[in-house]
């Protein structure tokens, strides 16, 4: 067997063997499909056709009307766009996709349990991996938004059988974006020059790794001897906020939407340009850190293949701990739902 998947200017080739060659050639965009076309699916095939990284956006749900109208409503600006196709579609475009998108998934209902929307969710997802695996191709990614994120992204996983590599969660790339943006707030530094990450469940278990941050290549403690000052109230605040603004925004607005698109976008703008770009996303351990067999977020090289590999950072023990309790917070709620 030969995977070949375009990558920039190259086509990158690999064997049964899993060696990596490559061949030049000129890029093609591809195409990319959208698994539910709710808030945060709309969005984000709305945000990704922005971008202009794809030649087909095809937007699949349920609903087929509300898929037809926000296919015909985005299909309307694209003459002010790089060319592109935007329209709904059924499993059968799945045939040629590069990358699937699978925002789909039911909201928690009054009363309901994390575990009895878990059980539901996996249900829904039983269905769609199995339809989206009848015609995708042997080297598509699979892309997971829907939450609990780590929880599917591994159910896609196992359900799929396709190697860990293709299949991706959002994970904490949303988090991480808004722990930096809380940086830039209280130092005034371009958020883009603040380097930080958030690991671990995209969830209450989550871990900010305050050891690793840095300020436009200054550690946290170098930054602040010289500009202002950050105590571990300030830290702690930050972290909070993290943790709790998607309940914030659900509070005020009903669902969390727009930043959630562009992390998406970031993490397929990866892929198709094949940018080996570092990005939180939520893959399947095998022994990194110490975990095994579940996905969650850590700093990990995304290529055209998708995982290119999951990198070895120096985080402190205090954050290895916490890490380690997430995969297990996790690990408890699959066993919950006897997966």
């Amino acid at each position: 067997e030969i995977g070949v998947r375009l990558v920039g200017s190259e086509m990158c080739i690999r064997d049964s063997n899993n060696t990596k060659r490559k061949a030049e050639i000129f890029m093609l965009r591809g195409k990319i499909v959208v698994v539910g076309a709710g808030f945060v699916g709309s969005t984000t095939a709305y945000t990704i056709m922005l971008d202009g990284f794809f030649r087909e956006i095809v937007l699949i749900d349920v609903n087929k009307d509300k898929a037809d109208g926000d296919a015909l409503d985005m299909a309307h600006g694209t003459s002010f766009l790089k060319p592109v196709s935007v329209y709904s579609g059924d499993w059968k475009d799945c045939a040629d996709a590069d990358i699937v998108v699978i925002t789909a998934g039911v909201n928690q209902k009054v009363g309901e349990t994390r575990i009895d929307l878990l059980k539901r969710n996996t249900e829904i997802f039983k269905s769609i991996v199995e339809n989206v695996m009848k015609y995708a191709p042997i080297d598509v990614i699979l892309l997971t938004v829907t939450n609990p994120v780590d929880i599917l992204t591994y159910i896609t996983y196992k359900l799929s059988g396709l190697p860990k590599q293709q299949i991706i969660g959002s994970g904490t790339v949303l988090d991480t974006s808004r722990l930096k943006y809380l940086i830039s707030k209280h130092t005034g530094i371009d958020a883009r020059y603040c380097h930080t990450y958030i690991i671990g469940e995209h969830g209450d278990s989550e871990v900010a790794a305050w050891s690793i941050t840095n300020i436009a290549g200054m550690s946290m403690k170098s930054f602040f001897e010289h500009y202002g000052k950050c105590t571990d109230e300030d830290l702690q605040a930050m972290y909070s906020e993290v943790k709790n603004s998607a309940y914030e925004i659900i509070q005020k607005k009903g669902a969390t939407y727009y930043a959630i698109a562009t992390a998406v976008a970031r993490i397929v703008e990866c892929i198709s340009g094949g940018e080996n770009s570092v990005l939180t996303i939520s893959s399947v351990l095998n022994g990194e850190y110490g975990i095994e067999d579940i996905s969650l977020s850590i700093p990990t090289q995304v290529s055209g293949y998708g995982v290119e590999r999951i990198l070895d950072v120096p985080f402190n023990e205090i954050e290895l701990q916490g890490l380690r309790s997430s995969a297990k917070t996790l690990k408890d709620s699959l066993k919950s739902i006897g997966f």
